[in-house]
């Protein structure tokens, strides 16, 4: 059986979450996982890193598909455009690597993820947890992105399996 790799991100203009897993008959390994510290400086650079980092995990860890969460409303504009931008740099970095991205809604990944859409962050660490079979606590960010991940395994079609060999 082919395993699929996938590359979820959980976009933010402070920390940026990612993942990698394998996805195998409703199996799913962590691969990899953590979340880049982007901090409170310039914006252009705290940017241009998301982008950079990104690419360089994808050059190492080779994934066959990405996914990343969609804009959510909130009621700050401004965290919202800063949110836009960080998604538009890891889209960018996914797009540049040739990468189909799927987008996921927080709501559809909490439903996938702990079977309600209105799931408290708790609760999506835990379930990341059990699924991934993980002993070690995850770090917020982390644990969202390993979910998007799963989530995307979740709805791939069986037929676009592609990492023939991993």
């Amino acid at each position: 059986m082919s395993k699929l790799r996938i590359l979820g991100v959980d976009p933010g203009s402070i920390r940026t979450g990612f993942a990698l897993v394998d996805f195998s008959g409703q199996k799913f390994q962590h691969v990899h996982s953590g979340f880049l510290a982007l901090g409170q400086g310039e914006m252009a650079a705290r940017l241009g890193r998301v982008h950079s980092e990104l690419s360089a995990l994808i050059v190492t860890y080779q994934p066959d598909v990405a996914a990343i969460e969609s804009v959510f409303v909130q009621k700050n504009v401004a965290s919202a455009i800063k949110l836009g931008q960080a998604r538009g740099a890891a889209i960018s970095a996914l797009a540049c690597a040739q990468l189909e991205v799927a987008e996921y809604a927080p709501a559809k990944v909490k439903r996938s993820i702990c079977g309600g859409g209105r799931a408290e962050k708790q609760q999506v660490n835990f379930m990341v947890q059990r699924l991934l079979n993980l002993q070690q606590a995850l770090q917020e960010d982390q644990a969202d992105a390993l979910a998007v991940a799963i989530c995307h395994g979740f709805h791939v079609p069986v037929r676009r399996t592609s990492g023939v060999g991993r």
